[in-house]
């Protein structure tokens, strides 16, 4: 079983909210670790923007349940409806949905076994240990080491890269097993979706230096091309897999070029990023990049005369057109963060 910092971080602010209520002598203390485990973030900045908005939409969940328990009691209907409320308030007021958990809390807590005298002192009493449990989330956030999300997002996009590009290899070489293939090219899918979350934490890190705010745009912008090119790449596997049968029908050399080309261009995709990581100190040769370009030329030309010469049906040549047109955004797409990557170190450098 494998801890990572997500499930520390809950433990310590649980611990931290425990102890704090208990000696601001505030009971029972379990309410404030139940919301510190509701309001941990998995980043510094979407900590603080999230205590910000937990102030607001608690203080309105707070101030529902004293209204409304005071003058209508504490009936599970009555609770309902400041839910209810509660909930749409906070809609209204564009806060994050995050913060309504933790504003459900504060409602029940209040209002699900409030005494009849003495209400508001109970309710101020309850409402501080939601806020301490809060703030012991914010604090456990802020002084945890963050997790690197730079270093996390390059290994995943790797781990991608060469995962499909192995696959593309293997189909357009008839050497694969088709349910293998469709399994993990599902479990890829699913994995952009995690980089793109994983982007999105990276992106909302600060910096509060100049030069780091500056390395870290030029690195967003690097990510951002990563990752479309990697979908290029997916998108290039799953009609592939689409395919594969009309694929098999194409004249000989029509498949040979390809995966010549598919195979020159995976190799400059991974050559790139190697070239990030600096375990490639220069650019592509002039001898790989005159391959990769006259591979485009002859594969286009191919495929043209394909169809003129009757190689392939009218059918067969339009269900195979987007494979083509696909490569062709794939090489591009390659090149542009070929210039990215090369326009970053030159910065980079320049910055050193």
């Amino acid at each position: 079983m494998r801890l990572g910092a997500r499930i520390f971080k809950t433990g310590l602010a649980i611990m931290l909210a425990l102890y704090a209520a208990q000696w601001l002598g505030l009971e029972p203390a379990f309410f404030a670790g139940l919301t510190a485990a509701f309001a941990i973030q998995p980043s510094i900045y979407k900590t603080y923007q999230t205590i910000l908005e937990q102030l607001q939409a608690n203080t309105i969940g707070a101030i529902l349940a004293v209204v409304f328990g005071l003058a209508f009691g504490h009936e599970p209907f009555v609770i309902g409806v400041v839910v209810m409320l509660a909930i749409a308030i906070i809609t209204r007021m564009n806060l994050e949905s995050a913060t309504i958990p933790v504003t459900l809390v504060t409602i029940i807590i209040i209002m699900g076994s409030a005494p009849n005298e003495e209400y508001l002192m109970y309710a101020i009493s309850r409402f501080g240990l939601i806020m301490v449990g809060v703030f012991s989330a914010f604090l456990i956030n802020m002084l945890f080491i963050p997790p690197k999300y730079e270093e996390k997002l390059y290994k995943k996009v790797v781990t991608m890269t060469e995962n499909t590009a192995q696959w593309i290899r293997l189909t357009t070489r008839h050497d694969t097993n088709t349910q293998s293939r469709r399994k993990d090219l599902e479990k890829s899918k699913e994995e952009l979706v995690e980089l793109d979350q994983m982007y999105l934490l990276y992106k909302e890190e600060r910096n509060y230096f100049i030069k780091n705010k500056f390395n870290k745009a030029r690195k967003l912008v690097l990510f951002r091309e990563m990752i479309n090119v990697n979908k290029e790449l997916i998108s290039i596997l799953t009609f592939l897999d689409d395919r594969e049968n009309a694929y098999h029908h194409l004249p000989d050399n029509m498949q040979r070029l390809l995966s010549q080309q598919l195979d020159h261009l995976t190799t400059y995709h991974e050559r790139i990023l190697m070239r990030y990581d600096g375990k490639v100190t220069t650019q592509m040769t002039d001898t790989m990049a005159e391959e990769v370009d006259e591979g485009n030329k002859s594969l286009t030309d191919l495929f043209m005369d394909s169809y003129d010469y009757k190689e392939v049906t009218r059918e067969e040549w339009l269900s195979l057109l987007p494979i083509v047109s696909h490569i062709v955004e794939y090489n591009q797409r390659l090149e542009h963060l070929d210039r990215l990557v090369e326009s970053f170190f030159s910065y980079h450098n320049s910055d050193d």
